[in-house]
């Protein structure tokens, strides 16, 4: 069996280690990306720290979990949007206004809807966290 989407797995690996109350989580799967957000999640206080363990048969992550994240997930398809659209997919993804966070891809890195907005600048959804 193939696996289509690994920052989907990893996500969904997150949301359900932390509703079952476990405080870490070991995962192969390890990417820029990957880190990148989980460098965001750390950052908007959704998980603890997370650190890179190299062995030989490939680099694994060590996730430390807060237990605060109710959903998190990956937006698909990766729609291309402008600043003014960033409020219509809030509502469509976020549970409330103010409430969570999705990240978006754009010319100048990663970054949450909120900083999107702040330097006026748009690009593509990868996932929300809330």
């Amino acid at each position: 069996m193939t696996l289509n989407n690994t920052l989907a797995n990893v996500l969904s690996h997150v949301t359900n280690y932390d509703a079952a109350g476990k405080k870490t989580l070991h995962t192969k799967f390890n990417s820029k990306i990957i880190k990148k957000i989980l460098d965001i999640f750390k950052d908007e206080g959704y998980i603890g720290s997370y650190e890179e363990i190299k062995d030989s048969k490939g680099d694994a992550l060590v996730v430390n979990l807060l237990g605060v994240i109710n959903k998190t997930g990956v937006i698909r398809p990766n729609f291309q949007i402008g600043v003014d659209k960033i409020e219509y997919f809030e509502k469509r993804y976020l549970p409330a206004r103010e409430t969570g966070i999705m990240i978006i891809s754009t010319n100048q890195g990663l970054m949450t809807h909120q900083q999107a907005k702040e330097k006026n600048i748009g690009g593509k959804l990868l996932a929300y966290c809330y």
